[in-house]
């Protein structure tokens, strides 16, 4: 992807962040995947980040993924952008993220370590994937599903890993 085709995906990401929609269908769809403990914390995740997660699962499902652990990992494997007080990375950071970490990854990794007050989105967004591991586990998930959750946050390369990476990468 060129860079000037990148800016414009980052560009409709932001937009179809903005106006994410979740349908009823998909609400039912919710509502038969998860439990009803991870489907708190489905809900506890901005609607953008929810409206993401539904679509890395829709990208697995179309690449023929039925496994019914890999599917709840998938929508559940942003939940650590939310953190023990309910508080999220507001949609504006993102774009300083995905900034910082491709232009100058130092300045993440410096924001990250020491994510207090405005950089604390920083240190959010640096430790959900580990985050997430821990509330998949605190709901009472199936352990494949938190081992499934483990392995993307160590970014182990295992078949379920490789999935969901390339599903999350794509959406």
């Amino acid at each position: 992807m060129s860079s000037r085709q990148r800016w414009f995906y980052r560009i409709r990401q932001f937009i179809s962040a903005l106006i994410a929609f979740i349908h009823l269908e998909e609400r039912v769809l919710l509502v038969q995947a998860l439990s009803d403990p991870q489907l708190l914390l489905f809900e506890r995740m901005p609607r953008f980040t929810q409206r993401h997660s539904l679509n890395v699962y829709h990208a697995l499902v179309r690449a023929g993924h039925t496994n019914p652990y890999l599917l709840q990992a998938a929508l559940l494997h942003d939940c650590g952008k939310v953190d023990e007080e309910g508080r999220a990375i507001p949609l504006l950071y993102y774009g300083l993220i995905v900034l910082l970490q491709h232009y100058a990854p130092d300045l993440y990794d410096h924001a990250a370590r020491h994510g207090r007050g405005l950089l604390y989105p920083f240190a959010l967004h640096a430790s959900h994937e580990q985050r997430s591991v821990v509330y998949a586990r605190c709901v009472g998930s199936h352990p494949e599903v938190v081992q499934i959750l483990r392995d993307y946050a160590e970014q182990r390369a295992t078949p379920f890993t490789d999935a969901l990476r390339a599903a999350d990468d794509m959406s």
